[in-house]
């Protein structure tokens, strides 16, 4: 690619993940050049060096040059929610024309963000890429699916993480606290292996299939902890950094878990409590391999870091509000 800096498009900068990965690139010793792809502007990324093009997924011609002479592409913004037609149209239309304008500018190498859940129904144990089959049961997750393949025909790589923790999440400990109020027990012994990964981790290694000598090769690839982290681990470690009240004595069986929390109003439905309390842990080791990266620690081992956070995001926002994109120019990293 020259001596010139790399040039990194990237998609999705003000979320909880891409404003990580917009902060580790600015802050890469190689200075690449960042364009921020999105429909509002990222004025703490813009002040840390990043150019902006304004653009909006949901509307394809507005991508149209969006990759002109650049190097990579990382795609990692995504619809997570709504109807079919609006996950339809930013995840599969998006992605598709994204892809097409990657191929247009002569891109060397793409990533990709997909999810884990595309997996669907669990429990899922160990499973490698190949050996379990994508089944996903919401719009979100089937369109991000579809946009997969669109990622693979021009060569790129796509990365599966499981869950993911740290500052700006706005999911999964949320819903754990809304789930230790409806469901006020032990889930199953707390057996259950999840997989994590800090958001920090998850940003390195995105950031490495940018930078890397080479590109990695065209595949999908679990992205989590290579270690799955058992389910009351966590909510031990919740616990004890005061982010949540501790587990109650009472150890439920899941049958009483699943009806408890159909007579308590809340947010969080019957599939994806299971994907917090039942197995949930995919093989994923060779990423961090092949993109030459160390994992780092276990993400429970990060909580002291994040606690101030989570704690104060739990004091301001119900779930299930959004609350304010973090860009991840400001954010502590731990």
């Amino acid at each position: 690619m020259g001596l010139k800096p790399l040039r990194i498009v990237l998609t999705g900068a003000t979320g909880f993940i891409g404003g990580t990965v917009a902060a580790e690139l600015l802050h890469d010793a190689a200075q690449p050049h960042v364009r921020v792809v999105g429909r509002s502007a990222p004025e703490q990324l813009i002040a840390a060096g990043a150019e902006w093009v304004e653009a909006d997924l949901a509307e394809p011609h507005t991508l149209r040059g969006v990759c002109t002479d650049a190097d990579v592409l990382l795609h990692l913004a995504s619809r997570v929610s709504g109807d079919p037609e609006q996950c339809h149209a930013v995840n599969t239309d998006g992605s598709a024309r994204l892809m097409a304008e990657a191929a247009r500018g002569g891109v060397e190498r793409v990533t990709y963000l997909s999810t884990a859940a595309v997996y669907g129904h669990g429990p899922h144990r160990g499973a490698d890429v190949g050996q379990a089959e994508p089944a996903p049961v919401s719009a979100a997750s089937s369109t991000r699916l579809a946009a997969e393949e669109y990622a693979l025909n021009v060569g790129g790589t796509v990365l599966r993480p499981g869950l993911v923790l740290g500052e700006g999440d706005r999911w999964v400990v949320p819903a754990l606290a809304e789930l230790r109020r409806r469901v006020p027990a032990r889930w199953a012994s707390g057996t259950a292996r999840l997989s994590l990964v800090a958001v920090e981790d998850l940003a390195r290694l995105i950031a490495r299939t940018a930078l890397a000598p080479r590109p990695l090769p065209r595949g999908v690839h679990h992205a989590s902890h290579p270690e799955p982290v058992l389910a009351q681990d966590l909510m031990d470690a919740l616990a004890d950094h005061h982010v949540l009240p501790p587990t109650p004595a009472d150890d439920w069986p899941w049958p009483r878990c699943l009806e408890r929390l159909a007579t308590t109003p809340g947010r969080i439905s019957p599939r994806q409590f299971s994907l917090l309390a039942q197995d949930n842990w995919f093989r994923s080791d060779s990423i961090w391999r092949l993109a030459g990266v160390a994992p780092g620690p276990s993400p429970l081992e990060r909580m002291g870091c994040w606690a101030p956070w989570y704690r104060g995001h739990l004091s301001r926002t119900p779930l299930g509000s959004p609350g304010t994109p973090a860009s991840g120019a400001g954010r502590q990293r731990c």
